[in-house]
């Protein structure tokens, strides 16, 4: 996997020496010089990661990841801080100003690949809900960006068989109000995971009895810790396992013994991650039903049932099914008459009825203006036919919604509905519906609040 990585460093000789280690594993590299040139070739280049040092004439490694991550422009974008300064304070200091993780000097080259590989992998993933959230806004399905959420009431699983660094770990994270879970082996966390939603879990690498990569590996797979950030804890000498773990799709580690304050700030980082991705994936999903859905009735709209109907009349047999277009009789006058308020409030107690009468599995969806359209699967002719009069009867008698809430008026509404099937009547989804079109002006020429089936014969033209 290739990817665009900015080194910023003031030491020519270190910033060609990663350059050298990254190209030779084809990425494309760029170098700046300090923080300057950093910030303004992170805003033009838009690079996949940024290995920032710390030291530097003029602003700082901290005071250049902390105006990258307040610029909209470039606050996506990975940062790994990288020093020779060895204290825990460094470390949390530099979290603290936004960077997704710290490396010491002299930089261990498998540590750095292990690094680079996760973040560009997660960049790449951020990338495509940003866009498609970007997309949400700018059709203004979606609110707008809101400032980075809180993690205080965030679940967090631990898999530790030692009770001591157990507890370390829930008093840690307890003081930003995280609940924080205990898992002692394999089936504690799968029993565990699949209970309750879960926004970060901490594996160590020391369990006893267990292989962890082995239950890192099956805590990916599953559905519901997918996408659920992984932290390992392990000591220096696990580096090959922390290594191989970030293969298998872990997101961090915490080298032992673990800092409370580091801990924090790690997991802070990767739990809003995670909520950002969650709140991300919920705007696509609000915009996707803003799509598909009628706002006036709840039902889905003429763009998700032509889609539909072609996916289902295009597959290789067609299926089986019945078609029903159904016209609320002389609505025009109801809107005229009472307004259009009330033509809504009418429209939703219709379209409410239909879906209290129809099967689980059948698709109602508004067409448009006062029809609607039933697709019934598996239904033949003489089926559908029943349940259009059984929906022309529910309508009929349905309780008569009032015209005006604080008054007395009341109205009576009735539907004209006309039935077609697929391979009797048509095999393309156009025709269905011109055949159920035809059905139903043969219903309004007969009189209304009544069933017609398709005919060859019928006329298409609408009646006046």
């Amino acid at each position: 996997m290739t990817a665009r990585i900015l080194i910023v460093d003031d030491v020519p000789a270190n910033a060609r020496l990663l350059e050298a280690k990254l190209s030779a594993e084809y990425y494309q590299v760029a170098s700046a010089r300090d923080g300057f040139e950093a910030l303004a070739a992170a805003r033009n280049w838009q690079p996949d990661l940024i290995l920032l040092d710390v030291m530097m004439p003029g602003m700082d490694g901290f005071e250049c990841c902390r105006k990258l991550k307040e610029d909209p422009a470039t606050l996506h974008i990975p940062v790994v801080m990288v020093t020779a300064l060895g204290e825990a304070a460094e470390r949390v200091a530099g979290l603290d100003a936004g960077a997704d993780d710290f490396l010491s000097k002299p930089v261990e080259y498998a540590t750095l690949m292990s690094r680079v590989r996760s973040l560009v992998r997660l960049k790449r993933l951020l990338d495509e809900w940003r866009a498609r959230g970007e997309t949400v806004r700018a059709l203004g399905l979606a609110a707008d960006r809101l400032p980075p959420p809180s993690v205080a009431g965030s679940r967090v699983m631990v898999v530790d068989d030692w009770d001591a660094e157990a507890e370390a770990i829930r008093a840690a994270l307890g003081q930003d109000g995280i609940v924080v879970l205990r898992a002692r082996d394999r089936a504690e966390a799968m029993a565990l995971s699949a209970a309750m939603p879960l926004d970060l879990i901490l594996l160590s690498l020391g369990l006893a009895e267990e292989d962890p990569l082995a239950l890192a590996s099956g805590l990916r797979a599953a559905d519901v810790t997918h996408d659920v950030p992984l932290l390992l804890v392990g000591d220096v000498g696990e580096r090959e396992r922390l290594h191989r773990g970030f293969d298998l799709g872990a997101n961090d580690w915490l080298l032992l013994p673990i800092d409370p304050q580091e801990l924090r700030v790690r997991a802070r980082n990767q739990i809003r991650r995670k909520l950002y991705q969650d709140r991300l994936r919920a705007d696509l999903g609000e915009a996707i039903e803003l799509a598909v859905i009628d706002p006036l009735t709840g039902l889905y709209n003429r763009r998700y049932l032509m889609r539909h109907l072609r996916s289902m009349m295009d597959q290789d047999p067609p299926p089986h099914l019945s078609l029903m277009l159904i016209d609320v009789d002389f609505f025009k006058a109801v809107n005229d008459a009472h307004g259009h308020a009330a033509g809504d409030r009418a429209l939703r107690v219709v379209a409410e009825t239909l879906r209290s009468n129809i099967r689980a599995f059948d698709t109602l969806a508004r067409y448009g203006g006062e029809e609607f359209v039933v697709i019934m699967p598996g239904a033949g002719q003489e089926q559908a036919g029943m349940a259009a009069e059984r929906l022309r009867e529910a309508v009929a008698s349905m309780p008569t919604p009032l015209v005006d809430p604080a008054g007395d008026g009341a109205l009576s509404l009735t539907v004209s509905i006309g039935v077609a099937v697929s391979g009797l009547d048509a095999d393309s989804a156009d025709g269905l519906l011109a055949a159920a079109d035809a059905a139903l002006y043969a219903a309004k020429r007969s009189g209304r609040n009544r069933v017609e089936l398709a005919r060859e014969s019928w006329p298409v033209a609408p009646i006046a």
